[in-house]
């Protein structure tokens, strides 16, 4: 009974502290987190091309501006029009000045196919959200975008 009441108030006191760290200055725009730093990603649009076997979503340029050397980045994402269980990660391959993800129509070669990579996301304080990746992530060019959009975050790990 003893160990059962220390958990409960442990509990309760982990769920009263507040958060108390740095915040992204603008809302729906994830930012890397770098100690107390915050690194807007860059925001773009992916031009959609359709190609003879399915899909791309090009971004224009070679790399992202936001740069991070963590292979298991973390974002602070304040949600106002986003919900972060929308936001899906994409790693991007480096083409002729831009950077792009493909989706086969095919079946077959599906698993050739652009992945999307876990995200794990939990809520800091109303509105405000830590995402990070379930697994590290290997050097290159990645872009976080909400489902149904054309919107992406994109960022580089070196």
């Amino acid at each position: 009974m003893r160990i059962l009441a220390l958990a409960v108030a442990l509990a309760a006191t982990l769920a009263a502290q507040k958060y108390d760290g740095p915040r992204p200055p603008k809302p729906d725009v994830p930012y890397l987190l770098h100690a107390s730093n915050l690194v807007p990603t860059d925001v773009e649009e992916a031009k959609e091309e359709k190609r003879k076997d399915g899909t791309a979503y090009v971004t224009p340029g070679a790399a992202a501006k936001a740069r991070t050397p963590l292979a298991e980045p973390i974002f602070l994402f304040e949600s106002k029009t986003i919900p972060p269980e929308k936001l899906s990660l994409y790693k991007l391959d480096a083409k002729a000045g831009s950077r792009e993800v493909f989706f086969f129509e095919n079946p077959k070669k599906r698993k050739d196919s652009a992945k999307t990579l876990r995200l794990s996301a939990v809520k800091l304080a109303p509105g405000l959200y830590r995402i990070e990746p379930t697994e590290p992530l290997a050097n290159g060019e990645y872009a976080l975008t909400p489902a149904d959009s054309n919107t992406v975050f994109s960022f580089t790990i070196y």
